[in-house]
């Protein structure tokens, strides 16, 4: 493989996309390389018009059409109020899938990591406190990772001084699940925060 330069420059690019297992990027790269020469160009131009025509809501950070309102902050159905902060696109898009919730969205754009150098200046979090001047409540979605769970603690603690109240996702036992596959802190995190049956 190091005889063949160019595939060697396209897999070393295919490994810097995120999600994309190591084990699939021959696959990848040999499904780029069968591709008809119109295929490719239409791909190619397909990701620059797209990156050309998205950009980030100026107030919630959601994807949205460059000259389209964003479809979540001016939607007459949502209640403005209630803002629910989440990591990244990915999980609003988890939770619309849900249909349930009708407030709008924060997307931080990532999580406090210093191993990574992403400290808090790097994310939305200031935007975040301008917004909750005016909300009624602010729901803390982040992942329960350490890095998810810090990043929620120092937003919590930002906004202390403000009157929103501030929620979190619920901790606990998937549905569906046995108690003999948990790890010790989701049992644990069930038991602390159960609630009237």
């Amino acid at each position: 493989m190091n005889d063949l330069s160019s595939i060697k420059l396209l897999l070393k690019h295919l490994q810097r996309v995120p999600y994309l297992a190591s084990r699939d990027l021959y696959r990848v790269a040999d499904y780029f390389l069968n591709m008809s020469q119109e295929q490719s160009e239409l791909f190619c131009q397909t990701i620059l018009t797209t990156k050309e025509n998205i950009k980030p809501c100026e107030v919630c950070f959601a994807w949205k059409e460059k000259l389209d309102p964003c479809i979540f902050c001016q939607s007459p159905s949502r209640d403005s109020k209630i803002i629910c902060v989440v990591e990244t696109w990915q999980e609003l898009l988890a939770i619309e899938k849900t249909s349930g919730y009708k407030g709008v969205y924060h997307v931080l754009k990532g999580v406090i990591c210093p191993l990574d150098g992403i400290g808090p200046e790097d994310l939305t979090v200031e935007q975040l406190v301008v917004r909750a001047n005016d909300a009624k409540e602010i729901i803390l979605a982040t992942n329960q990772t350490p890095e998810g769970e810090a990043t929620a603690a120092y937003i919590a603690k930002k906004l202390s001084d403000s009157s929103v109240k501030i929620t979190c996702l619920a901790r606990g036992v998937p549905i569906g699940s046995s108690l003999d596959t948990m790890d010790r802190l989701t049992v644990f995190k069930a038991l602390s925060e159960r609630r009237l049956f």
